[in-house]
Parts: C-alpha cells; sequence; structure tokens
C-alpha cells in the first residue's frame, strides 16, 4: 500500500483563495491551525504530517505433512499488499519436508515453530498465542490469498468503528491451477446477522472456508481457543463461537480466497468412512452448532433449520453408528420434529435396494474417491505442463 498523501486539514476559505493566488510552488496549507508552505515544512522536519497508524494483521498457518503446497501459501502471504503483517507457521509434526521447506522462508516477518503432532485446532491455538496483530487471518498450509485480500478487507475494518464486525470474502475451488478456481456463490455471500447467517447454514447445510474471514483481537480473544477434541469441523464450531461475539457479518466480494480441492469429497463426512473419532467429533460440532444457534434464538425459524440439518446429515451416521442416530433421533423430538429414515442419492438408491446400506454407502465413498483421484491426476499433470511451458510463478 503506498503512503496515504497529506492532505490539508481545517482549510478556510482565505487559505483556498491564496492557493490559487501562490501557484503550485508556494501553496499554503494548514497545519495544527498555522499557514505554512511546502518550504516551510521542508526546513522544519517537524511540521511534516505523521504517517498513518496502519495494525498489525497476524497470519496464522498450521501445516501437516504440506511440503507439497506449503511454499506456495507462504508466498501467497508474503505477497499481501497489507504492509504491516506478521506470518507465523506451526508445524504440527510432519514426517514429510514440511518444516524443512517452511523455514527457508523465515525472517524478521515470518515465524516458523514445531510441535508434537496434535491436530490441527492445536496447532492453531499455538500459532495465536504467538501472534501479536490487531486483526487474525486463519490459512490453511494449502490454500491460497489474492494479493489484495487483506487489503480488501481492512480497509473496511478501519473505516468500521465496531470491533465486533466479521468480514468474511470470496472463495473458489482448484486444484493445481488457482486461476481456474470455480467462485460458486451461496445465501451465506452477504452481510448477515449472527442468527440469519447460522440459520442459513444449518438450514442450506453451508459453510464459508477458514481463510475468508479476517477476524478482530477482540472477537478471538471473545470467541476462545480452538477446541482440540474437534478431530473434525473445528473450524465450522470455531467460527460459530465467534459469531456469537460479533454484531454481524460484512461481506466483501472483492476480498477472496482460493482453496484447493478437492475438499468438496475428500474433505467431506462421505470420504471419512468408518473413521469414528472423526463421526464423533462431528456429531459434538453439529450439537454445538444448534445449541450456539438456539442461544441467539429459540424461534420456530430456527427449530426448523437444526432439524434441516440433523435430516441432511444423518446419512453420514446411518446405519453403522446406530447409537449417534438415537441421539440425533431424541434431538430431533426435542425440536419437534423426527428424522425418519435418511435417503441416496438416485444413483446409488438401486445400489441400496440390491445389497443394502452399508455396501450402497460403500460404493459412493469408492466412486467418488476414484472420480477425484483422476481429476487431482489430469489437474496436475496439466500444471507441471504449463509450468515447464510459461515457467510462471505465483500470480492472480
Amino acid at each position: 500500500m503506498s503512503e496515504t498523501p497529506f492532505k490539508p486539514v481545517g482549510l478556510d476559505r482565505a487559505v483556498l483563495v491564496a492557493n490559487d493566488k501562490l501557484g503550485p510552488t508556494g501553496r499554503v496549507v494548514s497545519r495544527d491551525g498555522v499557514n505554512v508552505r511546502p518550504t516551510d515544512i521542508a526546513s522544519k522536519p517537524e511540521l511534516k504530517p505523521s504517517p498513518p497508524y496502519l495494525p498489525l494483521v497476524s497470519i496464522l498457518i498450521p501445516a501437516y505433512n504440506a511440503r507439497e503446497w506449503i511454499a506456495d501459501t507462504l508466498r501467497s502471504a508474503i505477497a499481501q499488499t497489507w504492509p504491516r503483517k506478521e506470518i507465523i507457521v506451526v508445524d504440527d509434526g510432519s514426517s514429510d519436508r514440511t518444516l524443512e521447506i517452511a523455514r527457508e522462508f523465515e525472517s524478521e516477518s515470518i515465524t516458523v515453530v514445531t510441535q508434537p503432532n496434535q491436530g490441527a485446532a492445536a496447532a492453531r491455538n499455538t500459532a495465536y498465542a504467538l501472534s501479536k496483530g490487531e486483526f487474525i487471518q486463519w490459512l490453511d498450509a494449502d490454500d491460497l490469498l489474492a494479493p489484495d485480500k487483506i487489503a480488501v478487507q481492512m480497509k473496511v475494518a478501519i473505516a468500521t468503528e465496531s470491533k465486533q464486525t466479521l468480514l468474511s470474502s470470496a472463495w473458489g475451488v482448484f486444484l493445481y491451477r488457482h486461476r481456474h478456481a470455480k467462485f460458486v456463490p451461496t445465501a451465506l455471500w452477504r452481510d448477515l446477522s449472527p442468527v440469519d447467517w447460522l440459520i442459513t447454514k444449518l438450514g442450506q447445510n453451508l459453510y464459508m472456508q477458514t481463510a475468508t474471514w479476517l477476524v478482530t483481537r477482540e472477537l478471538t480473544e471473545a470467541a476462545g481457543p480452538w477446541d482440540t477434541r474437534l478431530w473434525y469441523d473445528d473450524d465450522g464450531e470455531y467460527f460459530c463461537r465467534v459469531l456469537l461475539a460479533s454484531d454481524g457479518v460484512r461481506f466483501l466480494p472483492g476480498a477472496k480466497v482460493y482453496y484447493r480441492g478437492p475438499g468438496l469429497a475428500f474433505h467431506s463426512l462421505s470420504h471419512i468412512g468408518q473413521a469414528r473419532q472423526k463421526l464423533e467429533a462431528h456429531w459434538l460440532s453439529m450439537q454445538l452448532h444448534i445449541r450456539y444457534l438456539r442461544a441467539l434464538e429459540d424461534s420456530e425459524r430456527v427449530r426448523a433449520a437444526a432439524l434441516r440439518y440433523l435430516k441432511t446429515c444423518l446419512i453420514h451416521f446411518y446405519p453403522e453408528n446406530r447409537d449417534i442416530c438415537w441421539q440425533m433421533e431424541k434431538l430431533a423430538r426435542e425440536l419437534g420434529g423426527n428424522l425418519g429414515s435418511p435417503t441416496l442419492s438416485w444413483k446409488y438408491a438401486w445400489v441400496r435396494m440390491l445389497v443394502g446400506w452399508r455396501l450402497a454407502k460403500s460404493a459412493q465413498r469408492s466412486l467418488l474417491t476414484l472420480r477425484w483421484s483422476v481429476q487431482k491426476h489430469v489437474a496436475k499433470t496439466v500444471s507441471e505442463v504449463e509450468k515447464a511451458v510459461t515457467k510462471a510463478p505465483f500470480a492472480t
């Protein structure tokens, strides 16, 4: 960001008239009530205007076995046009070269630390404990920020009087070539109150990517630490608490985040299979989502949104985890409804009728995994060919 030019303040009509008469070399400006010429300012440094104060932004990056991506992610953080920033990388016990690569970027403004593997939530808590910024930018080790992402949001943040306003941005999904990212707006891509945001999220089963948010330190402190019990959907639960402490969400479409896929499949519950720890974590996160929403407003529309949320997610637990399904049904009755039976898409419904639920869900997972693996392989190959031809560095 270029330095904001000095603008005369407190000018009265007499000064403006004098400027017109004196011409550009002898223009009079008002400085603390005293009319002075540029020549006076040059000879007296105490008369020079002070540069505007710019808040420090902390870019916090948890990393685990991200050797393929961490360099590009760090370059996108370094490339931020917002001038006052610190970057903190916490390696969560990676077994690959993630730590080695990250340390190649260490500098006065880039800190890299490591810790035994404890999960993403614990790594984020460590990063925050080391940070000093007045604003917090979370960034996963495989995602990218557009160069002006933080600057666009900070312009609004500075103009906003409230420290409780939460800023979000647009985000697009890509595999290897971020310039081909697909930005698909949802009902969350707008300004919303905390309760309306949560109703929309639960009722339509939507989410915002972690890096879209820019959070004041005041909001971060009010929300508390990341929940280390959650090995899945820790970001969804965390930002619910941030929302609870906020006075609303301000969506800025001009700020952009590039979310590296294939998250739409591999990072979804369709691909955690029988991983009981993750299923339990997701169920805990779901309960907390509903509890937070009902703490804001326990109305008919809230209960209806929560019930739709339960019905949408039932398929991920049914029929293997009957204890969780029973708890979901109990909560549904508390909300004034019932879950009924989950449904599969038409492509797999006939498989269920022939071989049952378990094999039908297994077929769905296997086919989705195969589909995304092929797409990832093709995208990587095209990207490598493109780099060999153009040798183009990261640019948006």
